[in-house]
């Protein structure tokens, strides 16, 4: 059983780990998303000046920069984590079904912007990579997702801008680069066939949450 009621980053870490994947809001399996778990003392809170608070988008960026835990748009081109144990399977998996980007293609561009950069915030990547026009970010945003889903992007941190008393403010950037330059080649590699990572995925979630059915668990996972 998945741990109710987490109030603290350190809790929520174990909780990735024991789950292996874990969506960050609401997902198509009822209880199972940091949001659900988290106490309700650690929900979102807006304040009566404007301000608001919600300490479980905080631990985001410690639970990819100190707990082992790989964050991106996993699920259903929604963002969640994955533990470092569980990566090399979905990475696997998912690389063979999200075939690599064609020569030429706009995401073969994006990952040889990545590669010159090492990593970069979301707008500026897609100023690298000349999307400047209207309407032109949720269509970079889209082949950014695609490259998240078949795991060639990752978050590496969260980039916050600052007051002029320093202090930081707003949701947060992502700061985006590949798992090879994050986590080394080896840690994308498995000696499964992809085939084999989707089954040993689908048991262990299948094992995690029974009350789920097949449809859900694929749903998740594809």
């Amino acid at each position: 059983m998945l741990q109710t009621d987490i109030h603290s980053c350190a809790q929520l870490i174990e909780t990735i780990k024991q789950a292996g994947f874990l969506p960050l809001l609401r997902s198509n399996i009822r209880g199972f998303s940091a949001e659900e778990l988290v106490d309700d003392d650690c929900g979102y809170v807006v304040f009566a000046d404007g301000g608001w608070d919600w300490p479980m988008w905080k631990w985001k960026g410690p639970a990819v920069t100190e707990g082992d835990c790989v964050y991106g748009k996993f699920f259903a081109g929604k963002a969640g984590f994955v533990s470092r144990a569980w990566w090399p399977d979905l990475c696997n998996y998912r690389r063979a079904t999200h075939p690599a980007p064609q020569e030429g293609s706009i995401e073969e561009a994006i990952l040889a912007v990545l590669a010159e950069h090492g990593s970069l915030i979301t707008r500026e990547l897609r100023a690298a990579c000349g999307f400047t026009g209207p309407k032109m970010r949720s269509r970079f945003d889209a082949y950014v997702t695609r490259l998240q889903m078949g795991c060639r992007i990752v978050t590496e941190d969260f980039v916050y801008p600052t007051d002029r008393h320093g202090h930081e403010y707003g949701w947060g950037w992502s700061l985006l680069t590949t798992p090879e330059r994050l986590y080394g080649r080896e840690a994308c590699h498995c000696d499964r066939t992809p085939e084999e990572s989707r089954q040993r995925m689908t048991a262990h979630l299948r094992a995690l949450l029974p009350h789920s059915t097949d449809a859900q668990i694929q749903q998740l996972l594809k």
